[in-house]
């Protein structure tokens, strides 16, 4: 299975993140929303999820 990856530095925001989270996608949906929330005051729910969802990468590996 691909691991999927979420980068909030594809993102802007104000405290300039640079965190990477990467992992299965089901739990890098978890813990990309959990971060979301904690750290950029987005609301959670199943918009917030879905959006995240989207924007998952699969990860590179180093050859």
């Amino acid at each position: 299975m691909t691991r999927k990856v979420a980068d909030c530095r594809k993102f802007p925001s104000e405290t300039n993140c640079t965190l990477t989270i990467a992992g299965e996608e089901d739990e890098v949906v978890q813990a990309a929303s959990e971060h979301a929330v904690s750290v950029h005051k987005h609301e959670d729910g199943p918009e917030l999820r879905e959006q995240i969802r989207g924007t998952l990468e699969d990860e590179k590996v180093a050859t």
